[in-house]
């Protein structure tokens, strides 16, 4: 039996006798003596197998790394100047009376310890990179998550309620992942985007507190925040308004941070609109560490002779906007000219700017290409608008506000995490919560000349709202919300639809017609009729929560067993092919794949 992990032993333990069980991470011969690092889940331990214990010695000689074994032995201090600081059990090691190999290892294809080790060679031996301290430490900060989270719902009479993974394909938003029934030819099953539809059917029912960490699947472009199956921490509720629901979830993350790491999160949680976000940071969720904020500029330069300006802020949703920088005019031409290449990368023509020499002088104080087409009222309204002094330098997006907002964002983002943003104060390191509500109900789809839903179809209008969808849809303000953390959205929500009047009123203003409906959704709006209560929820991305925490690069550190941006398992080798008589007993037949066309830009 296993007296307590190898990483546990510490100088509680002296002069006791343990058995330990795990994996030698590294094998020492120093001059006759043998060390031998023995490592499990909680962490390391130093092993001395002395040549007067002839048995154990022979048995110490022939191990080798990732070696699985078991010792016994006596719990001793150190001796003076050996100790390791790095580790728990770093004051003691413990002599070896008796060594087991309950199983030897072929030579590992990297040290565990290597710390520059591409992704792919981690993935494709995943559960060797599982092993290594740092996958593992984030494997037990997941699960502390996941109980903490338990902890407090189950205190608030939230109870877990299991919802289908083989459900009905209702495409709303990204493409579903779709399995084939074989007993029922020629239909298919849908795995669930979320389990949105099924926990406001559980509301109806009467379960009025209700979550869930489930799995959720989404056939969509990949990045460093997304995985093709990712765990979402699901929740639904029954009669309590948007703040009520905000408040249960805000104190929810609080000691979700509070008991897991020990750390303390703002007293209450700041909330910005959204068109605050949008006007201020060009993003609705928004990185507060960085202290840059957009002036708008649009109206001050309609009239400008600097035409990139001009038509822009008379273009039919243009935007221009300016970011000051402080201290920004020590840049030099190639950080401006690194900046300007970034911003193409979100669809920006190119990035002007502006360093204020001496604001005093006016244009003449001012040093940029632009400033002879730029007339003195525009130019005091920059100084004015920004505050902009001596040495710093302001930067100008100018385009449709989407290009706008998205370039002029990452920009913002991107000067404020860099080595200039840090040394000159424009970062500030600390845990920024922030929730972000009044999301628009609908937005427009250029392409298809519709509007389409902004969070899901199920999002209800706020008071007042319904008959917007009808006459001007953009108008319509939803009762939805987001919470935002240091620059991602950790969980949205929203108060839902409890009434099919208002469901169908949704659905008419996105071109959904009412046999669509009644196809898609005729399950829900029946439901709807039988007395179904006011209710809304949220859902976070335990992922990416546990990414946050864990400081990780992205979330396939903190997934057991991820896939890759092309969405496959290097490990299992999967997706991959299946025999004919799979194919056959579903009633698919396949056909060879052509060259893709380029896509047609729109």
């Amino acid at each position: 039996m296993r007296t307590c992990y190898t990483g546990e032993v510490s100088l509680d333990r002296l002069d006791d006798v343990v058995t330990l069980f795990g994996w030698v991470h590294r094998r020492r011969d120093h001059g006759g003596v043998i060390f031998i690092d023995l490592r499990d889940r909680a962490g390391l331990a130093q092993v001395v197998c002395d040549p007067d214990r002839a048995e154990v010695f022979k048995v110490a000689e022939n191990v080798r790394n990732e070696f699985c074994v078991r010792i016994t032995g006596k719990v001793r201090r150190r001796p003076a100047g050996t100790e390791n600081a790095g580790i728990g059990s770093g004051q003691i090691e413990i002599l070896c009376h008796e060594l087991e190999v309950l199983n030897a290892s072929v030579t590992p294809p990297f040290q565990l310890d290597d710390d520059n080790l591409s992704e792919t060679t981690r993935l494709t031996h995943r559960v060797l990179d599982l092993r290594r301290p740092q996958m593992q430490q984030n494997m037990m900060l997941r699960y502390k998550v996941a109980m903490a989270v338990r902890k407090y719902l189950d205190s608030l009479g939230f109870i877990d309620i299991e919802t289908p993974m083989l459900t009905k394909s209702t495409p709303e938003g990204a493409r579903d992942y779709l399995v084939p029934s074989r007993v029922n030819a020629g239909q298919f099953f849908a795995l669930p985007q979320s389990p949105q539809l099924f926990k406001q059917l559980l509301m109806v029912a009467g379960f009025d507190r209700y979550y869930q960490i489930t799995k959720c699947f989404r056939d969509e472009d990949l990045r460093a925040d997304r995985q093709p199956e990712f765990t979402q921490i699901d929740c639904e509720t029954s009669f309590l308004d948007e703040v009520e629901i905000r408040a249960i979830f805000e104190e929810m993350i609080r000691t979700v941070f509070r008991d897991v790491q020990g750390v303390q999160l703002s007293g209450q949680f700041p909330t910005m609109t959204y068109a605050d976000a949008m006007r201020l940071y060009g993003s609705d969720k928004p990185d507060l560490r960085v202290k840059l904020q957009f002036t708008e500029m649009t109206d001050a330069m309609r009239d400008v002779d600097f035409k990139v300006f001009s038509a822009a802020a008379q273009m039919d949703g243009g935007r221009v906007v300016a970011l000051r920088v402080p201290g920004g005019a020590e840049m030099p031409r190639s950080e401006i000219d690194a900046y300007t290449k970034f911003v193409g990368i979100y669809g920006a023509k190119g990035l002007a700017y502006i360093k204020i020499n001496d604001a005093s002088k006016g244009r003449d104080g001012m040093q940029s290409p632009i400033v002879k087409n730029l007339h003195d009222a525009a130019l005091d309204t920059l100084l004015a608008r920004t505050g902009a002094r001596d040495g710093d330098i302001v930067f100008f997006g100018a385009d449709k506000a989407k290009v706008v907002n998205d370039a002029m964002g990452a920009l913002r983002v991107k000067i404020g995490h860099s080595e200039f943003g840090r040394k000159h104060g424009l970062f500030e390191a600390s845990w920024q919560p922030l929730w972000v509500v009044d999301f628009p109900m609908f937005e427009h789809d250029e392409a298809e000349d519709r509007w389409v839903a902004v969070h899901h179809p199920f999002t209800a209008p706020k008071d007042g709202h319904e008959d917007y969808m009808a006459t001007d849809p953009g108008r319509c303000v939803a009762k939805a919300y987001d919470m935002v953390l240091n620059g991602w959205e950790i969980g949205g929500g929203s108060v839902r639809i409890h009434r099919e009047a208002v469901q169908s009123k949704v659905f008419r203003a996105l071109k959904i017609n009412a046999e669509e409906a009644r196809a898609k959704f005729g399950f829900l709006l029946d439901a709807l009729q039988y007395g179904a209560p006011p209710h809304g929820g949220i859902a976070f991305g335990l992922d990416r929560i546990v990414t946050m925490m864990a400081g990780a690069e992205s979330i396939r550190d903190v997934i057991a067993f991820p896939k890759t941006q092309r969405a496959q398992d290097l490990l299992t080798q999967a997706p991959s092919p299946v025999d004919e008589k799979q194919l056959k007993e579903l009633h698919i037949r396949l056909r060879a794949v052509e060259p893709k066309a380029p896509e047609a830009k729109v």
